[in-house]
């Protein structure tokens, strides 16, 4: 059975026992909060728990590093909307202790891409910088701070909206507010 076949079989057994009840809520967030932070699995229950949300509390919004590599890319987008749409007034962006995001270059991905039979013409593409648009970072620190300056200078965000940043620890959940 696949990963996926068991959580399809997880999913008739919760929908059945109605255990979705105890998350029934809205889509405003009640805290007016959006949080931009890393996929990273170790953050996937940690995050919520340490910043003591519970479900409808906020927006969380997750890629890669927690970063905004383009100003039109897919997580500005998302917090545009939630300001807009869902009445967002303060955002928080989380990065992490020990982020792989911090050692990702296209050079790796391209030798195992060109493994995985991925054509080397797609990896010469004229439309995009792949070298740009898979490469990491190589401080945190910097990284989200960079984050932070793409929103807080983004043309469709209002002045009027928080933005503040800290760096979680990937293992206590501790919080360090980056200035």
């Amino acid at each position: 059975m696949s990963y996926i076949d068991e959580v399809l079989a997880f999913n008739r057994d919760y929908v059945a026992s109605k255990a979705y009840e105890a998350h029934v809520t809205d889509k405003y967030p009640g805290k007016k909060l959006a949080v931009l932070s890393c996929m990273d699995t170790r953050l996937s229950v940690l995050l919520q728990e340490a910043l003591g949300l519970k479900n409808g509390d906020a927006k969380v919004i997750k890629n890669a590093g927690a970063v905004i590599p383009t100003p039109w890319d897919s997580a500005m987008r998302s917090l545009i909307v939630a300001v807009y749409e869902l009445g967002v007034e303060e955002i928080m962006v989380v990065a992490h202790t020990t982020c792989g995001a911090c050692h990702m270059s296209f050079h790796h991905f391209k030798d195992e891409m060109l493994k995985r039979g991925i054509p080397e013409s797609e990896l010469c593409r004229n439309d995009i910088d792949l070298n740009v648009w898979l490469e990491g970072f190589h401080d945190t620190e910097h990284s989200v701070k960079q984050t932070v300056a793409s929103i807080v200078n983004h043309p469709l965000i209002p002045s009027d909206i928080t933005v503040r940043v800290f760096i979680i620890d990937s293992v206590t959940g501790a919080l360090t507010e980056v200035v």
